[in-house]
């Protein structure tokens, strides 16, 4: 595997799908603890703080000018809006079904390909792929899919997930455009930085829910700054910047079966036939616009 030109990018893909997993699961605890706005704040103001801390003792260089602040705003749409819309649904979705209903970002992606001048122009076999996949949302999203109660929450869930796969798609192909030398984990620095010091406006400005010290919650945030931010988004970045992101976004056909398992583990969500169909049939529509819609999609090098 060593020898293989590419098997530092192929092992942070690993990593990224065996972690990005969990904090479905992680980020449902922590929010026992703390409201949203105050759990994104700290988990990318500490992250943040230590990546790049770290960058800076060690004289790796950061982007600077128009570079640092595009860095940071695509920071603001792949962290703030796509994860904070992450843990804004989860107030009111199982961790299983949010983890589910994110499947779809890859549609979000070769939308926005499409939609930029030189990208690849949606052909009927990719529309087709994306009508299945949404076929198999609806499937999950009637009569309450996997929390069995309020179709509101449900709906409400799954269009909160779909602005921050937007977000988070349109982020991550505006930066891999950028053609920038810096490091890409530095530049997840700079994201992770922004994105904390952004949410600590709200988290400090907005009334909310009391915050609950206890040792879960309390876990549950360290891990997310370690393996869901620090390893995770660091490999998220390196392997988006080093492989075409048909290949990269093969984590979505991976998180959401660690998060439902992981779901029906600590908290017993629920998991029938139909959930199991309703997965099956968006997965089906995912593999059909990566077969047809990885033209486009290979990053761009400088």
């Amino acid at each position: 595997m060593r020898d293989h030109p590419q098997w530092k990018a192929y092992g942070a893909l690993g990593a990224v799908c065996l972690f990005w997993g969990t904090t479905y699961l992680a980020i449902r605890m922590a929010l026992e603890s703390f409201p949203p706005q105050t759990l994104v704040a700290a988990r990318y103001l500490i992250s943040g703080v230590l990546m790049v801390g770290a960058s800076l003792a060690m004289g790796v260089r950061l982007p600077t000018g128009k570079n640092l602040w595009r860095t940071a705003g695509n920071g603001l749409l792949i962290l703030g809006v796509g994860n904070g819309g992450l843990v804004a649904a989860e107030q009111w979705i199982p961790s299983g079904l949010a983890a589910l209903f994110i499947t779809t970002q890859p549609f979000w992606m070769v939308g926005f390909e499409a939609l930029a001048p030189d990208g690849e122009r949606l052909h009927a076999p990719t529309i087709a792929g994306m009508c299945v996949g949404f076929l198999g949302v609806g499937l999950l999203a009637a009569q309450g899919g996997l929390t069995g109660g309020s179709a509101a929450a449900v709906t409400a869930g799954f269009l909160v997930l779909q602005v921050a796969c937007a977000g988070w798609s349109a982020g991550s192909i505006l930066q891999r455009r950028m053609g920038l030398d810096t490091h890409p984990v530095v530049n997840g620095a700079v994201q992770q930085l922004a994105t904390g010091i952004v949410f600590m406006i709200p988290a400090l400005a907005m009334k909310g829910p009391a915050i609950h010290w206890s040792a879960k919650g309390v876990g549950a945030v360290l891990y997310l700054v370690v393996f869901g931010t620090i390893v995770g988004f660091s490999a998220y970045s390196y392997a988006l910047s080093n492989l075409p992101v048909a290949v990269t976004s093969i984590y979505t056909y991976i998180n959401p079966v660690v998060a439902v398992s992981l779901g029906w583990l600590f908290y017993r969500e629920p998991f029938g036939m139909r959930e199991a169909m309703g997965m099956m049939v968006i997965f089906v529509g995912v593999a059909i616009v990566k077969r047809y819609g990885h033209g486009g999609l290979s990053p761009r090098r400088s």
